[in-house]
C-alpha cells in the first residue's frame, strides 16, 4: 500500500486539513486519503490518493500541489 505522511496540509485554496491516513475502497480497492477539515464542523473526507497528491494549475498559470504538507501531526 502506498504511504502518505500524516499531519497538517494546506489546500491550494488556503484551508487547513489533517491527514489521518490511507484507506482502501471496499469495492474498487482504490486507495483513498482520509483527512479532516480543521474548520467548520471538522468533517472527515476521502479523496483518491492520486488526486490528493496531484498538482493543479491556477488561473494565473502557476502549477501548485493540490495539498501542501506543512508539518507532522501537531
Amino acid at each position: 500500500m502506498q504511504h502518505i505522511q500524516k499531519g497538517l496540509y494546506r489546500h491550494y485554496k488556503g484551508q487547513l486539513y489533517q491527514v489521518l491516513g490511507v484507506a482502501r475502497h471496499s469495492e474498487t480497492e482504490e486507495l483513498m486519503v482520509v483527512y479532516q477539515c480543521l474548520y467548520g464542523e471538522y468533517q472527515l473526507w476521502l479523496r483518491p490518493f492520486d488526486m490528493f497528491r496531484e498538482n493543479v494549475t491556477l488561473d494565473n498559470g502557476n502549477v501548485v500541489p493540490r495539498f501542501e504538507f506543512l508539518q507532522e501531526n501537531f
